[in-house]
């Protein structure tokens, strides 16, 4: 459009101009014909008239002119304009990406109503357990639908179920004998009362009075360790959260220093939460971030103290000797501080767990676990093996992407969300 109309405009002034030579051209051969004086005056008029009507010509060009320039000026100008915002709303969004998904998903689910709120603790953790239910309850309920009587086949089909349910064998073994040791003291002979004493049997091995977090006497510190991938960061910044919304000070400790990003996906979750954050260079001394972590939560006179860890296991020694000198920090350096290492373990990975529990129980005191993603396998029988075979209590439990479905491990909740029926 503009185009069109800046031709139509240079069409204009050359017509323009053409007027002007013929009449340049009519007045020199009026001057030839008539006197010199009368012809000089006439000249004069007609040059002045001429002159008037030039000017106003060029008068409106100019004008047309300026006011194409400065709206192709200000197009350009807006157009720049627009052009850096979107590229510096692209940046953003570029540096937005070193976060996980869990991280976007926990900004989202702080911002956003969630109608699953009013569900309360335990609707979330039965639908966090959906699948293991499924995989496990689903076909015991089957089980006992077919059977009249209960018989040798009825334990060794739910030998069967339980092992295949990642239960583990050594902890079905157990559960097993239980079993028939409870049906026969209590003269048991209906089999759906079968069902219902195998819910009472894992909730007795789940149970404990360590299931708790330890935070008291203040100041406490939580030692967070795990292989990668298994979601540390992730616990870690649901942890700080929640204890900062229950009044309590906490300071972030960024020691797993050798994987890429690592402290900086812990300051996003710092940042979230309201908390400090101690860090150094990616490849530094993790035991050197503890030792000046420690002295900043003295100084601050810091309630909760959470360190991050290095997860490599591909160098099982390196892992061990890394681990150990920061418990020997935190034994010298903080002495009066209630301790809690929590190892975090991937529910998906199910039998692969206890391997993983193993290991770590080599390097650390570990006081108790957080089984993370049990709302997306149907292998969480594994916390049966984990509690049974390596005595150690379930703390935290994930059920969820939410800030919310990191929860207290229950033992009877537990059971009860595993057993029940839809």
């Amino acid at each position: 459009m503009l185009k069109k109309f800046w031709n139509s405009l240079n069409k204009k002034n050359d017509n323009t101009n053409e007027e002007i030579i013929e009449k340049d051209d009519l007045k020199a051969e009026e001057e030839n014909l008539e006197n010199a004086n009368k012809d000089e005056d006439i000249n004069a008029n007609d040059m002045n008239e001429d002159d008037k009507e030039v000017i106003e010509e060029e008068s409106i060009v100019e004008s047309v002119e300026e006011n194409i320039e400065e709206n192709i000026e200000e197009n350009i100008e807006e157009n720049i304009e627009e052009n850096i915002e979107e590229a510096s709303l692209n940046d953003n969004v570029e540096a937005g990406k070193i976060e996980e998904m869990s991280l976007n998903q926990a900004e989202s689910d702080m911002d956003e109503e969630q109608p699953q709120k009013n569900l309360g603790f335990f609707a979330k953790l039965k639908e966090g357990l959906s699948k293991t239910t499924q995989n496990l309850t689903g076909k015991l309920d089957e089980l006992f639908k077919g059977h009249i009587e209960i018989d040798e086949e009825l334990y060794e089909e739910i030998e069967e179920i339980l092992i295949t349910g990642d239960v583990g064998f050594e902890t079905t073994l157990k559960i097993v004998d239980m079993l028939r040791k409870n049906v026969k003291k209590k003269s048991i002979q209906d089999v759906k009362e079968v069902r219902e004493e195998l819910k009472l049997i894992v909730e007795e091995i789940l149970s404990g009075d360590d299931s708790n977090l330890k935070l008291e006497p203040k100041p406490a510190i939580l030692v967070i360790v795990g292989v990668n991938g298994v979601g540390k960061t992730t616990s870690i910044g649901k942890i700080a959260m929640r204890l900062k919304s229950e009044g309590k000070s906490v300071l972030l400790a960024a020691g797993d220093t050798f994987r890429a990003a690592a402290a900086e996906q812990l300051e996003v979750w710092a940042d979230r939460a309201g908390v400090e954050l101690i860090k150094h260079q990616e490849g530094s001394d993790p035991s050197a971030v503890i030792f000046d972590a420690i002295s900043g939560a003295k100084a601050r006179n810091t309630d909760v103290l959470i360190c991050d860890t290095a997860g490599r296991l591909h160098n099982k020694k390196n892992l061990m000797q890394e681990l150990a000198k920061i418990f020997r920090i935190i034994d010298r350096e903080y002495p009066e501080a209630t301790k809690e290492v929590l190892l975090v373990i991937d529910a998906t990975t199910g039998q692969n767990a206890i391997n993983q529990v193993k290991i770590f129980k080599e390097a650390a005191p570990l006081t108790g676990i957080i089984l993370t993603k049990l709302d997306g396998t149907a292998k969480g029988g594994v916390v049966l093996s984990i509690k049974s075979e390596q005595q150690l209590p379930i703390k935290l439990i994930g059920v969820g992407e939410k800030i919310e479905d990191l929860q207290d491990f229950n033992a009877k909740d537990f059971a009860k969300a595993l057993f029940s029926s839809n």
